[in-house]
């Protein structure tokens, strides 16, 4: 996916019992030219699927689409592990997944894991030392020694492949400004908008950080969590009174995520369904369908 490319995928939180349906709705999407999923990534959560376990089995049954996971539970991941697992897939699916990251959160659930809780401030610094050591231990070359304060290897051989795309759900400062030092892309937390404070505030200090230290932040995507109605007819108000994105039919749509991509830089966009979960397969359909394809096409003349 080059970073100029409006991608469009949808965003599922998936338990054991829902595995018929996710494979469905993973072959739809990829049938009607959908990029890519998400999954959830809390593994102290028994009834939930392990993302990386249900990422390897859904690019597996399917030939185009990426998964990834939305965001991965780094704290119980281990950044050189986590490497050998992106890598793999990658390699096995042809280059369809991209690493989704955060710092931590649910601090209380990661610590019942046996995981030693960090300061918010230690959690930002793991979560940029994991980025840098993951890729370091793709693509190839001499073997890697790497000795950061949470972190450390000592002359591990990388994958011969590329890492994958990076993209964070970062929220606060200091992680947006490891987003724009070491990070491809950008998630927007608690589901912002491009019309929301958060975003606004938010973006300029990826930006910034990213010039800081030599990189062009157009290189860095920004790919929102996007929960929504799809209906039939038109809506009234397609937001509420706090400016939150309701939905809309599927013209209501195709015109906001088109200016979201003109007016705002908007690189991709998550359907979720209307509370923040699973979308229903008609949507998935209607979205993949109608909504993605006229964006691309009202898009693309604007496209390098």
């Amino acid at each position: 996916m080059s970073t100029r490319e409006v991608v469009f995928g949808f965003g599922a939180h998936s338990t054991i019992e829902d595995v018929p349906a996710l494979l469905e709705m993973a072959q739809l999407a990829d049938r009607e030219g959908l990029d890519l999923f998400s999954l959830s990534d809390h593994p102290y959560v028994g009834q939930r699927l392990d993302a990386y376990a249900a990422i390897g089995f859904l690019v597996g049954r399917t030939r185009n689409l990426a998964g990834f996971a939305n965001v991965s539970n780094l704290p119980t991941r281990p950044p050189a592990m986590l490497a050998r697992t992106v890598t793999s897939l990658a390699a096995l699916s042809g280059g369809r997944v991209v690493l989704g990251m955060g710092a931590g959160g649910l601090w209380e659930r990661i610590a019942a894991m046996g995981v030693d809780p960090l300061t918010p401030g230690e959690a930002v610094e793991a979560f940029e030392e994991a980025i840098v050591l993951v890729k370091k231990l793709a693509g190839g070359g001499p073997p890697v020694t790497f000795d950061g304060r949470h972190y450390r290897v000592d002359r591990i051989e990388p994958a011969p492949v590329p890492a994958p795309p990076v993209w964070t759900g970062s929220v606060g400062p200091k992680s947006l400004a490891a987003t724009g030092r070491v990070a491809d892309g950008w998630i927007p937390g608690h589901a912002a908008d491009w019309v929301s404070p958060r975003f606004r505030a938010s973006r300029p200090v990826i930006d910034e950080a990213a010039k800081a230290v030599g990189r062009d932040p157009g290189e860095i995507r920004t790919v929102f969590n996007l929960p929504g109605r799809i209906t039939d007819r038109p809506l009234a108000a397609t937001r509420d009174r706090d400016g939150r994105w309701l939905g809309g039919s599927p013209g209501q749509w195709i015109e906001e995520l088109t200016a979201a991509v003109l007016g705002h830089g908007a690189s991709g966009f998550m359907l979720f369904s209307p509370r923040g979960g699973t979308p229903d397969l008609a949507s998935v359909g209607r979205w993949a369908g109608e909504i993605a394809p006229a964006v691309r096409e009202a898009v693309a003349p604007h496209s390098a």
